[in-house]
């Protein structure tokens, strides 16, 4: 399973990867874990299984839902509160759920 953060730079979210990692490490799960800058959002979505986007990256919602609807991906937005303490177990298990509902 591929999941894909999205923040505005791509940096800060990185932090995050690297935890989320960790939690799939920790739980044996085989998953690929990758953050991009919104900019990237069109050169990273073959085979991406669900699409999270920062709260900075917020305003970007729209543009890539018109993208990975239409794929069958699901994406939303990180809660701010989560994502500032840098939750990993909490947004992993969301990028899980999303997955498991679509």
């Amino acid at each position: 399973m591929k999941i894909v953060l999205i923040c505005y730079a791509g940096m800060s979210t990185s932090l995050l990867v690297n935890k989320m990692k960790k939690v799939a490490e920790e739980r044996n799960l085989v998953l690929d874990i990758d953050a991009y800058a919104a900019s990237e959002i069109h050169d990273v979505l073959d085979s991406v299984d669900v699409v999270l986007l920062g709260p900075q990256a917020r305003y970007a919602l729209n543009e890539v839902k018109k993208i990975t609807d239409p794929k069958g991906i699901p994406a939303a937005v990180i809660d701010s509160v989560v994502y500032g303490l840098m939750n990993a177990k909490a947004v992993l298990d969301m990028a899980l759920e999303l997955i498991q509902n679509k």
